[in-house]
């Protein structure tokens, strides 16, 4: 079988997100299947780390597609001229973006489609390129992939496509997110809070990961409780915005904040396992691999009772309205309670058996085995 592979996000150093579910379950899928031939489109000089076996040929196309003209390009010229010459037998695409004038049949990985609903978090041209060619990408899939009932749904519910055409495959978590010894937390908080316990948030500094509403919140759980718990910020400021700087700039416990940055996988797998617990209460989410890691490392989670993440977490989080501050405060204030956070451990080992990446990539791969000999 001939498989073309959409893996422009897999970037050296710089995998978040969707590169992460793509590394982890096409490192999988082409060492279990060595009779099969896998075609990387890559969009940049690929690094040799992310040719995972002698039966993956690695493609350069022209231009490297970070703004949605060159996304068209990318997928309406290199791509489609690329899945010509190739002729492979399918095309996954694992950030759902397809080449629309190509007749190569094409699997689309859907992780969300938020921007349907929160429009005015994102820039006006990102935007226009999304709602414009989101909706044919769904139309033009032979097949979907998605990451939860509740995408599937979305997806359902806002492009009118069959519920049939869809297969959800819950992600994964890092094999590394594991539990550590108190001496090894005890060093991680020497590093990032100078000895203290901390609340962690990962995740890029987008508005729907609600950190405007997240800063009041840690600000009324430090009013109330007198507590010297810090706040733990991971993730990089590509899409800091004036609410959340406003939010930032309003806190009376400012000093309290720590802002690390993108964290190496290695590195996140440590600072994840020393929180005290996870805080990750956003909006909108398709999934939410964070909920899952912290489980890994019996770290509680406190998240959202809004679109996917009451599906992943089960009962073994603090659920929270995501809009309302006093909710996540009190979230905040429940956890630092030794048997709340052992109840909350004890139900993450259990509801963490439910998610491997081992199971995703068996799932991709029985959508991409529909298409042998077609």
């Amino acid at each position: 079988m001939k498989i073309a592979v959409n893996t422009r996000l897999l970037l050296k150093d710089k995998l978040e997100g969707i590169g992460w579910v793509a590394y982890e379950c096409l490192s999988r899928i082409v060492k279990a299947h060595p009779d099969d031939e896998f075609y990387f489109l890559f969009d940049r000089k690929p690094d040799p780390k992310f040719i995972f076996a002698e039966n993956v040929k690695p493609v350069v196309l022209f231009p490297q597609a970070r703004h949605p003209f060159l996304y068209i390009i990318y997928f309406e010229m290199s791509v489609r001229r690329a899945l010509r010459k190739i002729n492979p037998d399918v095309f996954i695409s694992t950030d759902a973006y397809l080449s629309l004038r190509s007749k190569t049949p094409q699997i689309a990985v859907f992780h969300d489609i938020n921007f349907e609903h929160f429009p005015q978090d994102f820039p006006r041209i990102a935007l226009w390129h999304y709602k414009r060619y989101f909706p044919r990408y769904a139309r033009k899939a032979a097949k979907i992939i998605t990451v939860s009932e509740f995408s599937k749904q979305d997806i359902i519910d806002n492009y009118k496509v069959e519920p049939e055409k869809i297969q959800v495959a819950y992600n994964g978590a890092n094999e590394g997110f594991k539990p550590i010894s108190e001496e090894e937390k005890l060093q991680i908080r020497n590093q990032y809070t100078s000895g203290y316990q901390y609340f962690m948030f990962v995740g890029s500094l987008h508005p729907r990961k609600n950190l405007a509403r997240l800063f009041p919140a840690y600000d009324l759980f430090k009013e109330r409780t007198g507590s010297d718990v810090k706040l733990l910020i991971v993730g990089e400021k590509r899409w800091w915005t004036e609410p959340i700087q406003k939010a930032y700039e309003a806190m009376r416990h400012q000093d309290d904040v720590m802002f690390v940055g993108h964290l190496q996988m290695s590195e996140l797998q440590r600072v994840t396992a020393a929180a005290l617990a996870s805080v990750y209460v956003s909006y909108f989410e398709g999934f939410g691999i964070p909920i899952v890691e912290a489980y890994k490392c019996d770290v509680p989670v406190i998240t959202s009772n809004v679109t996917s993440m009451p599906e992943v977490a089960g009962d073994a989080a603090l659920l929270v309205d995501p809009f309302n501050i006093e909710s996540i405060s009190s979230a905040l204030e429940l956890v630092m309670d030794e048997n709340v956070r052992n109840s909350l451990i004890e139900k993450g080992r259990v509801r963490r058996n439910d998610f491997s990446w081992d199971n995703t990539a068996a799932a991709w791969w029985n959508v991409i085995n529909e298409f042998k000999n077609k």
